[in-house]
């Protein structure tokens, strides 16, 4: 159990679940940020910024896996800018200490798709968010067929779970229902979207990268296979807060002149496709190499309200 394994872009949500399961595999956990914190007893810090080469190098070392969970503003501008490096830093500091590299990384590189999305749906962003993260997801694993690295990619879904404050449906449902306020959604309410419970994501990110024949591929995080869509899960929602049903879909046109004044959601506009079309999300190929089963939606929900 004796094995350093490290977070690097500790003490975001999916950093502190990740955490949470690694204990199942290691009692020596390196939290990797600019200001981490420990998230179970005995975790190690170490304060780096991945900006910075020589500091992602320090911090991985003596590592035999590092997992990079990091988060950036959300701004295509800074993702352009940082990514690149905060990606070409990690993969450095990895081959220089002979560690292996797990990048959890969302679906935004593969576009919208018609059907389910799973690791073999093609990069078809139609993003700047996407083009930034299918750039970075096609040269880490470039370097992984190379040989010199062992990597790979586990993508989710969009979040939900508790803690997950950075999260949509915490902003639109869970805050508004704690507030006593109708809950609202994006897009077309009607329309499928799959989400992933944050605890699962950190469970399939631990076995993922202690599963020697996982790496120099890409997997998805084990994500329930019922249909939900956002009128689905505010009815849930809705129920469990004891609160009646009741729900406000605000429509883009609205959101387009918000979008002047509020950067955030500006920012989300070119991201808008995800809400007015279907969004399904597959994880049979995590689900058939390992015996683990996704949280049902209406549990998810309830623990996620709990907060």
């Amino acid at each position: 159990m004796r094995v350093m394994q490290t977070i690097l872009g500790a003490n975001g949500v999916i950093g502190r679940e990740l955490a949470r399961a690694l204990l199942e595999h290691t009692d020596e956990i390196r939290q990797v940020s600019r200001s981490p914190k420990a998230v179970n007893l005995g975790d190690e810090t170490f304060a780096a910024d991945l900006l910075d080469a020589k500091a992602t190098a320090d911090a991985v070392a003596g590592s035999e896996v590092a997992y990079l969970v990091a988060g950036l503003k959300y701004d295509h501008r800074v993702w352009a800018e940082q990514w690149p490096k905060v990606m070409r830093n990690t993969i450095d500091a990895c081959k220089r200490h002979g560690s292996k590299l797990v990048f959890f990384d969302n679906v935004y590189a593969y576009g919208r798709v018609e059907g389910a999305m799973t690791e073999d749906t093609p990069y078809n962003p139609c993003s700047k968010k996407g083009e930034v993260r299918a750039s970075i997801a096609t040269a880490l694993m470039e370097e992984a067929k190379s040989g010199e690295l062992q990597a790979m990619i586990v993508r989710a879904a969009d979040f939900y779970g508790p803690g997950a404050v950075l999260s949509l449906t915490h902003a639109t449902v869970s805050e508004r229902l704690a507030a006593k306020k109708t809950p609202q959604w994006l897009g077309d309410a009607k329309a499928v979207h799959t989400f992933t419970y944050t605890p699962d994501a950190g469970r399939s990110v631990a076995v993922l990268g202690n599963t020697p024949a996982a790496y120099g591929q890409v997997w998805h995080a084990l994500t329930s296979k019922e249909p939900m869509t956002g009128e689905q899960y505010v009815r849930i929602a809705c129920e469990l807060a004891g609160r009646p049903y009741a729900l406000r879909v605000a429509p883009r046109w609205m959101l387009s002149l918000l979008g002047l004044f509020t950067p955030v959601l500006r920012e989300n506009m070119e991201m808008l496709y995800q809400f007015e079309h279907d969004y399904r999300f597959d994880s049979s190929k995590l689900e058939n190499a390992h015996p683990m089963q996704a949280t049902a939606y209406r549990k998810g929900i309830a623990e996620t309200l709990r907060g």
